[in-house]
Parts: C-alpha cells; sequence; structure tokens
C-alpha cells in the first residue's frame, strides 16, 4: 500500500524560493535489497512534471532510505541543459528532446532512453469574476500568441466584439519551459514562437498567483496546477472545430482535448544506468506513477504503456544503453 505523504503546500513553497528538495533518509517499510542501497540521484527539469516525481521520490523514501534524491525545478530546457552536460542522472520533460540536445549529448558521450510517465491537459485560464470568456477557438488562441500580435492585440474585444473593451493581460510558461515549446507548436504552428510582451515564467506558480489576482488575465499551465488552485482560477473550454472542451481525467485521457493534451516524460542517461540506485528508483517510479500521477492531478498511462515503458528501460539497462531511445 502506498503511504503518500505528498504535500501541495511543500510543492508551491519550494518551487516560489527556486530550491530544490533533498529527500533523504527517514525510516520506513523498505522491500528487501532497496532497502541495502545508498548514494544519490539528481533529478531537474520540468516543473509541470515535477509533482509527480516528487510524489515518487517522497514514497521512495520508505523503501530506500540511504539513498538521497535530489528534484530541481529548472524547466525542461534548463534541465536538458544540464542532462546533456551529463551533471544529472534524470531530467523531468514535458516534450520531447529536441534535435540540438541530442547533439550535446552524443557530443558528450551520452544516450539516454525516454520514458512515458503520466499525461497532462494544457489548461487555458482566467480570473474567476471573467464573465464574458465562455470557450475560446484555438484560432482565437493563435491570434492572440502569435509573434504578429505583439503589440497589436492588446484587448479584449480585438478577439471577439462582445467581448468588453478592456486590456487583455497574457501570463503563459517561459522559453526555457516545455510547456511553452509544447503550447507554441499546438497553438502557433511553430515551436518556440510567440509574442514576447507578456509575464512570462518557468514557475507554473507564479502564473498562477499572476491569473487569480488579476480580473483582465488570460494565461496557461499544466493541468496539475489549475486542479490544485480551482477555487481561484476558471478553465476555458476549448474548441478545436468539434465543440468546446474543458480539459479533465476523461477528455485528456480519451484525447478529446485536443490539441492540448500530450505525455510526460522522464529521461535516464547512460551513465546513469550504471549506479544501481538509479535503475532501482525507475523501476519503483514506474510501479507506481499511475496512483501517484492522479494524486497530485494529473492522468495516469493505461497499464499495458506502464508495462510497455518497464520493458523498454529494462532493455536499455542490460545492453541497449549505447543506443538513445525515444
Amino acid at each position: 500500500m502506498l503511504h503518500l505523504s505528498f504535500s501541495r503546500f511543500k510543492l508551491s513553497a519550494a518551487i516560489l524560493l527556486g530550491t530544490s528538495l533533498a529527500f533523504t533518509s527517514c525510516g520506513g517499510n523498505s522491500q528487501e535489497g532497496a532497502s541495502d542501497l545508498s548514494g544519490s540521484i539528481q533529478i531537474d527539469g520540468s516543473s509541470t512534471v515535477y509533482p509527480v516525481t516528487e510524489a515518487v521520490a517522497e514514497e521512495y523514501r520508505a523503501e530506500a532510505p540511504d539513498v538521497r534524491v535530489t528534484v530541481g525545478v529548472s524547466g525542461t530546457g534548463g534541465g536538458m541543459k544540464k542532462f546533456t552536460r551529463g551533471e544529472i542522472d534524470i531530467v523531468n520533460a514535458s516534450r520531447s528532446m529536441n534535435a540540438s540536445e541530442a547533439e550535446t549529448a552524443s557530443e558528450n558521450g551520452l544516450s539516454y532512453v525516454q520514458l512515458s510517465v503520466a499525461y497532462d491537459g494544457l489548461t487555458v485560464v482566467v480570473h474567476p469574476s471573467n464573465d464574458w470568456a465562455k470557450d475560446i477557438t484555438v484560432a482565437e488562441l493563435k491570434k492572440i500568441w502569435e509573434p504578429e500580435a505583439q503589440g497589436k492585440i492588446m484587448r479584449w474585444n480585438q478577439i471577439r466584439p462582445e467581448w468588453p473593451d478592456k486590456e487583455i493581460h497574457l501570463y503563459g510558461a517561459g522559453v526555457e519551459s516545455g510547456t511553452y515549446d509544447y503550447f507554441t507548436e499546438a497553438i502557433v504552428g511553430k515551436s518556440h514562437s510567440s509574442r514576447g510582451d507578456y509575464t512570462a515564467s518557468e514557475d507554473d506558480n507564479v502564473l498562477v498567483q499572476g491569473v487569480s489576482t488579476d480580473p483582465l488575465a488570460l494565461g496557461f499551465f499544466g493541468y496539475a496546477y489549475y486542479d490544485e488552485n480551482k477555487g481561484k482560477l476558471k478553465a476555458i473550454p476549448v474548441d478545436n472545430g468539434a465543440g468546446a472542451i474543458l480539459p479533465s481525467l476523461e477528455t485528456v485521457k480519451d484525447g478529446s482535448y485536443a490539441p492540448l493534451s500530450r505525455a510526460l516524460f522522464l529521461y535516464i542517461s547512460s551513465k546513469a544506468v550504471n549506479k544501481p540506485e538509479v535503475v532501482d528508483f525507475i523501476n519503483f517510479y514506474l510501479e507506481n506513477a499511475g496512483d501517484l500521477s492522479e494524486e497530485v492531478g494529473y492522468i495516469r498511462l493505461p497499464d499495458n504503456l506502464y508495462k510497455e515503458q518497464q520493458q523498454k528501460f529494462e532493455q536499455f539497462t542490460i545492453g541497449g544503453a549505447t543506443a538513445n531511445q525515444q
């Protein structure tokens, strides 16, 4: 039985302070073998994947109390820089590794494996007092966020004439975030392409704080951060041409919340799998990711997909660590 002690307050506080959490020995019921492990595991990257990995790391303390697991938050891009230089064992990623990052890894003699751990739905949000934006189309989101909108699309009634003649204040993921890459590709049509005159942060809690205190705000971030703050945010249904759909466990899992549904990933390096504590941690992660991802507001993969990830990781550790696997 899982003994989850994940604290959402701790999540918010840790990220807002820009720190990383170290999960160290605190006792607990350990499985035979894992309790004999020691060493350290360094993880960094996506703030979106962070809640799942933080929850898993906290659970893992009881299984291997002498293994120190440190989980940092620098955005997918920041984490990838550290990962491809061989500075960390695992990177949390809300997008796939890009060609430039793969080249850096190769130059540093690193191969890697990509594992899917959960689903997410990027959520478009406004302040709860907003009584006009009852839905929004993909085309309207593009009109707001494309590079050509900078300095021009500045008021709500420029999106729909019936919306108020008031300023629109935008909040979104920073350019080092995988969420930014995914959103721009899905909405604008080109990754890493958007207007620049908006409040940007790799820290989703900063965006939550901004939208929740600004009646003229519109923003986007991962579903878990919306789910955690439903009392002070309003999600807008997104219409991709098949009707306006709200993100939920069901609509993300069945794919109807498109195009803003996505998978979340871990990357593990060939260097890291030489450490038995890393191999044990990843096996533990894949065994428990379904339950823990739901605990922190994300959507679990089907059981057969978790089994596929386990097989993929096993293949990587027993002889495939010389080839990249995405």
